[in-house]
Parts: structure tokens; sequence; C-alpha cells
């Protein structure tokens, strides 16, 4: 499917958005692991968590959904069955990494695999942690799925630092905890997301510059509510449109502000972006806010690398057509990781870029440019990837004309309602 988009001459509105994706993956995996039932509300009805719910289904996890909650029946740590089928986590990585974790501790063997997409995605950084702790994981050769998880209880507890920072992996490791002999400590020199600690209610430590999370095995987890704020990587799709579109004026309520989450916040605030919050509150131990947004004429000469590319790293390629709408220079290095996502992301942003008429230069670990005046509109191509359709969905907004995006219908792996809102709020 391909969508257009006209030229908008401003965006105004009060919305929503969807639940925190990352959030809603935890919150059904916890669930499934816990002792009764677990109450969600808010969960992103996307595809990605639905894989995280159709694979537990496989495992032998009810689910309900009713007046907008989510009931997950859960089956105790030691309560998921072996699946009679290979496990389908589609495009997610969240779903394949996390649960490898777990069924890295199941005393059976499991088959996990996803679609073309997440086939090519790299296995290695879950793989060589739970392998040290006693599972055997046998891989397509190329360390990545199909996966084939011959499980072990007990795993050994193990002390691993993250050679980089990855919260799909610490969590990978820490839920694997549950299933191992003693504690499990996580280390990491950069900060990253940090909600799997936050829901299992883990403390964290720090010593020597680096955060020491732990877990110990066994722990048991009882059914509770979940209340999943706005997911703040699909608000900055909408908080950046409303930047670069002349007379605009936009508030999202109920956004999770998760430190972890929202250094592209301060980041866009450095462009001299006209972003504020209202109404911060805590709601089961996330912060929440609304965010509103204000046209702003941005300004860059803005080098992005080091620590704040973990935290940032979902959001680069929107922070790219911000850019590309700014004064100045704008550079990305130290995110190789972004190649190893849904698509190659490093290349699919730099050749949307070109498209526009910018004159890009690639690196290995990211990109620099400086924007031009005057773009035409341009079919952009989406790679399969949900976030550069997003991004370059909003770059079309502030081009003179009309523009497609190919293979526009990959929102649906995070934000299905997307295009609505876009030309809901377009005027």
């Amino acid at each position: 499917m391909n969508t257009s988009v006209k030229a908008a001459k401003h965006f105004r509105g009060e919305f929503t958005v969807p639940g925190d994706k990352s959030i809603s993956h935890r919150a059904v995996i916890i669930g499934a692991l816990s002792y009764g039932t677990t109450i969600i509300e808010g969960f992103l009805h996307a595809a990605d968590p639905l894989s995280t719910i159709s694979c537990f289904q496989s495992l032998g996890v009810s689910s309900s959904f009713d007046e907008n909650k989510l009931r997950i029946f859960g089956k105790g740590l030691h309560g998921l069955k072996k699946s009679a089928t290979l496990l389908n986590a589609g495009n997610s990585g969240t779903t394949i990494r996390l649960l490898t974790g777990i069924l890295s501790g199941q005393n059976y063997s499991t088959v996990i695999s996803g679609d073309e997409f997440l086939v090519k995605r790299p296995m290695k950084r879950i793989i060589d942690p739970l392998q040290q702790m006693g599972a055997a994981i046998h891989h397509s050769g190329s360390m990545t799925a199909p996966l084939t998880i011959d499980g072990r209880f007990p795993l050994r507890p193990i002390i691993y630092e993250l050679p980089i920072a990855s919260a799909q992996v610490k969590s990978a490791v820490l839920l694997a905890g549950l299933f191992a002999e003693g504690v499990t400590s996580v280390i990491e020199s950069e900060p990253s997301r940090d909600h799997t600690e936050r829901m299992l209610n883990l403390s964290s430590t720090q010593s020597n510059g680096k955060t020491v999370v732990s877990i110990t095995g066994g722990m048991e987890l009882q059914g509770r509510m979940f209340l999943v704020p706005g997911d703040p990587s699909s608000a900055a799709f909408f908080i950046v449109a409303g930047l670069i579109l002349p007379n605009s004026e936009i508030t999202i309520r109920n956004v999770g502000l998760n430190p972890s989450r929202t250094g592209f916040l301060g980041i866009l605030k450095k462009m001299n972006g006209n972003i504020s919050i209202e109404n911060d509150r805590i709601i089961g131990g996330e912060p929440v806010g609304d965010i509103v947004v204000r046209s702003s004429q941005l300004k860059t000469n803005m080098i992005l690398d080091g620590a704040i590319i973990p935290n940032i790293i979902d959001e680069i390629p929107i922070l790219s057509v911000a850019a590309a709408f700014a004064d100045g220079s704008f550079t990305v290095s130290g995110a190789k990781d972004l190649r190893n996502k849904e698509s190659d992301r490093i290349t699919a942003v730099c050749r949307n870029l070109k498209r526009m008429g910018i004159d890009v230069e690639e690196f290995d670990d990211g990109f620099a440019f400086e924007p031009k005046n005057n773009f035409l509109p341009q079919d952009f191509h989406s790679y399969g990837d949900h976030r550069i359709a997003m991004a370059f969905g909003v770059a079309a907004l502030a081009l003179n004309g009309e523009s497609t995006i190919v293979d526009s219908e990959c929102v649906s792996i995070s934000f299905p309602a997307f295009w609505d809102i876009v030309h809901r709020l377009q005027h």
C-alpha cells in the first residue's frame, strides 16, 4: 500500500498517541509469568505487541480483551507449556529477544522466528549471555533467527556487562535470571530504557560510573494492573510536525516521560523548539505528562554522538527530518546499531534525504548533512520500516505539493492510526 501526503499549511489539534510499545510488551510478559490475572489498560493494539500475545498463547497463556482492558491469565514462573508449533515473533525484535531469555529457563526446546525482516536482525547479543547462563541456542549460522532454544532449569546466575547499551539485551538477561539459582546482575556503562526494572520493582546501584541492575531467581510475581502511557516515540513524529509547519499548535495528552526515552525532547529544545510539559504526574511508576508544541524556527549545528545515542536511537530518523528544515549542519555518529533495526536506518534516512535534494554524507556509524531550501515533493520509500515511513510522512507535510510514501502499511507495527491522525490534523 502507498499513501499520498499533501502539503499542510499548519498542524493543529489535541489528541493522544497509542500506548507505549515497550511497556505493552513487558506488561504482557510479566503478566504471563505472574500468578493470577494481570489487567492492562492502554495496551498498544499494534502488530508488535500482538506478536508477544500470540507467542504466549502458543505457550499456554490465555488472554482476553474487554472494555479497553487486556487481561492476561498468568501461569506463574513454571507454568509455560511447550509449544506444539514454531513461535512467530513477526517483525518484533523485542518479542524474540525477551522471550528467548524466558525460554532459556524452560526444560524443553523451542523454535522461535519471525518475518523476512526479523530473520536478518542480529541475535548474537542475546545468544552470548544466555549461553553463559547454561542455555543452548542454535541459530541459522549467521547468528540470526530462526533460533532453537534448548532450555535449562535452573540457569546459572551471571554478572554480565553489556558491550553496548541495549534495553532488549538487558531485559533478556534479567528475565532469564528469574529462572537462575541466585542473583543475576547486568552492568551498563551507558543508560538504556529501564521499563523492565521499574515494572519488576528491581533496584539498581552505581559503581565506578556504571549502573548495576540485579534480579533474584525464583522471585514470585503476582497479577496486577498496568496503566500504559502514550508512547513518546510515537509522539515524536507529531512533535516535529508541529515544530516545522507554520502557525501550528498541538497538545498530546498522557505521554510517557521516562527519562530514558525523552532525550529527543532535549535535542529539539536545543534546536529552539517551543515545547512545554503540562500536567506532569506519576502513573504506575512512570512519569507522564501532556506535551504542548508550537511552530518554531529550528536551528541546529549539532553533532549527536556518545552517551545520548542509546536514548534517542529510535528517534534519529525523525530528528533528521527536523534538522532538514532547520538552519545549520547536522551530524550523527556512533549509531551503527541503526543498521540493525527493521531496516538499515542509516541508509534509509540518507536515501530519502537525498530524494529531497539534500547532499548527505553517509558513514559506517552515521551521516552528516546541511539542509537546503525549496524541497520538492517526492516518492519516499519506507523500506518496510515503520519509523522511516512515519518520519518521511512528516517531511512530506512540509513539502510544496503531494508526496507518496511507498509501502506505508508498515506503520501498523507500532501506530496503525498514524495516517488517519496525519490527515485529520493537517489544514
